[in-house]
């Protein structure tokens, strides 16, 4: 998580089949309509699961008739054939359960005793399939638990009777209306491993925020937002695109009024943005727009569908910028409470999973697996499908909070003790965080942050009491010695101590534990944070390397993060680290040799194909030989409350749409057997709306299949197979975590 432009100025103002060869997998998205093919080519659903996102008719196991409108928003069994009867389209909401919809776009619903037609999905409009046995449904409504059932005259009705009137057959059939969603605009089919014992071919996103939102849950039971709800829009909801990507007025205002990103990222009150989301998408997302969902289920299955197979995605949260941005959102009460958020944020990502699962026909079916060994992580990858690393990224890890006293005449007051530690550790492990941040933004009792924004003294003086104590960065703290600058030019005063009215509600509320002398820093060189691991922050480092964490240094203080390689490299064998964000706070040259030397990965942040070349380049000269091949994924920080990629810019090599990944004279020998997908401009066909990347940049998590056709233009094969090998590299990485 970056939220560089939150933090610069919130303190002014997240079924598959296996063979022995490389052969294609998953859904194509070739905008066929649901059930256009031969029903007879379709057999009848063998589980309850089954009916997914296709077309069927209802039939009456007590009078084999089929389910028609009675023409006034009811339903009767007076069909006597499927071509006869109602087409209706199976969504599921979850696993087992789905909106049932007509060819009218109507959806059957509770109303009352009988069952009628709605308009818009809800409790009413649910229904949960159970199979009593081989080919025979019944159907209950989520409201009441009622089951459908066949009526007087025939009519479609609600009953608590549980007799042979309320089973029923799904029979396929043709010309249903398909329930609203995104297409991935991809034909074609993925491809899946050549054996789990062989090296993975995709590649790595390291840094994401999937869970990041207004809302932490599938819509069913209301958890809350995430970072105080200031980012709007859902990975997903049960109702699918309409609702997780609906109209952002109720959260930003009328035409974005309150939108934190114009209020208090950007300063620019007044500053409107049109609030509709799906399915015009006229103002978000973009590549500029911070607070906008970035991460929807299908635009990240299509990157899937390009070749990612391993992706990191962590909880995220800042709570002091939290309990700012939650005020503008007008959501006062909204939890900020790093870990607590976190963890919210990561049981959000297991609904995704099931239901992923449900729209693919059954549990263990999607391609979204959330993994927890790499052993698993190669099993997954080799299915064909998407391996998913769960992490958490903020400063209060374990609740590590630490607050100054004033002029730090007591010390300070730390949030955890050891034995906290340890069972918060145990904790997440056992919900299934693999992979952990222990610095983030602010100072921690675990020890300093890597400076590298000085608006950030400010937001940690309102999180802890205390401003930055710092030192001359060693060597200027940029230049040849360094693989990224450290440390920050620091003003002479804290800013942001004007007359705006955030600042004013920012010092007020901490008014008790302002120092009566404002700390004055050189403004002419690179400051570094003075504050090292504490004696908590080397247990931490232990423990976590003791359960097999995978640890990212990135936001650790410069002495920090050599502290953390001296650890790693001396256990036996050394402990990989990895640098996913741009090493925030810096990395000095020798620094990022001794990373790569322990077996660890630097990949580049947020990126678009040329950086992503260039970053390729920087890396080949401290690549250690012995390693192999260099591998180069990426962090895209995607719904990290910053920016992503813009466009490469004038005089790049024009990305043309539809292109073919898979093949071509860039495509190395380790693709020969995988077939060919075409990727197409992605398009909303209700709206009309597109996203070419040469004019869009990383607009959404979806233009990762066009970043990998800007890396082919920019670096050819030799780029190509640096980003294909990079998922097999962070597996590699995280076996020598838990293989010692």
């Amino acid at each position: 998580m970056n939220i560089s432009g939150f933090s610069t100025r919130i303190a002014m103002v997240a079924l598959l089949v296996a063979t022995s060869a490389l052969v294609a997998c998953g859904n194509s998205s070739d905008g066929a309509a649901a059930g256009s093919e031969n029903p007879q080519t379709r057999l009848a659903p063998k589980t309850k699961y089954a009916m997914a996102n296709n077309c069927f008719a209802l039939q009456s196991v007590a009078s084999n008739a089929y389910a028609a409108s009675n023409g006034s928003g009811g339903y009767a069994f007076s069909a006597s054939s499927p071509a006869n009867a109602e087409a209706f389209y199976m969504k599921p909401t979850a696993l087992g359960e789905y909106l049932i919809q007509a060819k009218n776009k109507t959806l059957l619903s509770n109303a009352g005793a009988a069952i009628g037609s709605a308009m818009k999905p809800s409790n009413a409009t649910v229904w949960s399939v159970d199979m009593p046995r081989a080919g025979v449904f019944t159907l209950s409504n989520s409201d009441t638990d009622k089951r459908m059932q066949l009526g007087e005259q025939n009519a479609l009705i609600l009953s608590s009777s549980s007799d042979k009137a309320g089973e029923f057959r799904f029979v396929p059939t043709t010309d249903c209306t398909p329930y609203p969603e995104i297409s991935t605009d991809i034909v074609g089919k993925t491809y899946v491993g050549r054996g789990i014992d062989k090296p993975v071919i995709g590649f790595a996103e390291v840094h994401t925020h999937m869970a990041m939102g207004h809302e932490m849950s599938d819509g069913k039971h209301i958890v809350g937002p995430s970072a105080g709800g200031v980012m709007y829009g859902q990975m997903f909801h049960r109702f699918g695109v309409p609702h997780a990507m609906a109209d952002c007025a109720d959260w930003h205002g009328p035409q974005g009024i309150r939108d934190p990103e114009a209020l208090i990222l950007d300063m620019t009150p007044l500053t409107m943005h049109d609030t509709k989301g799906w399915p015009t998408f006229i103002d978000w997302p973009k590549a500029d727009s911070q607070l906008h969902q970035a991460m929807y289920y299908k635009w990240v299955e299509r990157a899937w569908q390009a070749g990612m197979r391993i992706m990191v995605t962590e909880g995220t949260n800042i709570a002091a910028l939290c309990e700012v941005g939650r005020l503008a959102v007008l959501r006062p009460g909204a939890e900020c409470n790093d870990m607590r958020l976190g963890i919210s944020q990561v049981k959000y990502l297991f609904q995704l999973q099931d239901y992923v699962d449900a729209q693919e026909g059954g549990p263990g079916l999607g391609w979204f697996r959330i993994v927890k060994t790499p052993q698993e992580a190669r099993r997954v990858i080799n299915d064909g499908k998407l391996a998913v690393v769960a992490g958490l990224e903020f400063a209060n890890v374990f609740d590590c909070t630490v607050h100054f006293t004033p002029g730090g005449l007591l010390g300070e007051v730390r949030g955890c003790t050891k034995e906290s530690i340890d069972r918060q550790i145990d904790e997440v492990w056992d919900l299934g965080v693999r992979e952990i941040f222990p610095y983030h933004d602010i100072n921690s009792a675990l020890g300093g942050t890597g400076l590298f924004q000085d608006i950030l003294n400010i937001v940690g003086f309102y999180a802890t009491g205390g401003f930055w104590q710092t030192y001359d960065c060693p060597d200027g703290g940029e230049g040849d010695k360094y693989f990224y600058n450290a440390g920050a030019k620091i003003t002479i005063t804290p800013p942001g101590l004007g007359n705006d009215p955030l600042t004013s509600l920012i010092l007020g509320a901490t008014s008790s534990v302002l120092p009566g002398t404002l700390p004055l820093y050189p403004s002419d060189r690179r400051q570094c944070n003075a504050r090292g691991m504490t004696d908590l922050g080397e247990y931490v480092m232990k423990r976590l390397m003791a359960k097999g964490f995978i640890i990212d240094i990135d936001h650790a203080e410069l002495s920090i993060k050599g502290k953390m390689l001296e650890m790693a490299n001396a256990q036996t064998p050394k402990y990989p680290l990895i640098s996913a964000h741009g090493a925030q706070g810096g990395l000095s040259l020798q620094q990022a040799k001794d990373l790569l030397a322990g077996g660890g990965l630097i990949y580049p942040m947020k990126p678009n194909g040329k950086g992503h070349v260039d970053f390729l380049n920087k890396l080949k000269p401290i690549w250690p030989a012995d390693r192999g091949p260099i591998p180069l994924g990426y962090g895209m920080d995607a719904n990290g409350i910053t920016d992503r990629a813009g466009p490469r810019g004038a005089g790049s090599k024009p990305v043309q749409y539809p292109f073919t990944l898979f093949q071509g004279e860039d495509w190395g020998p380790q693709f020969d057997g995988i077939a060919p997908v075409q990727v197409n401009l992605q398009t909303q066909p209700e709206s009309g709306k597109t996203w070419p990347i040469d004019e869009v940049g990383t607009a959404h998590y979806g233009m990762m299949a066009d970043y990998v056709e800007e890396v082919r233009l920019e670096g050819g094969k030799e780029a190509i197979d640096a980003l294909y090998r990079s998922a097999e590299a962070y597996i590699q990485m995280w076996e020598q975590t838990v293989n010692r």
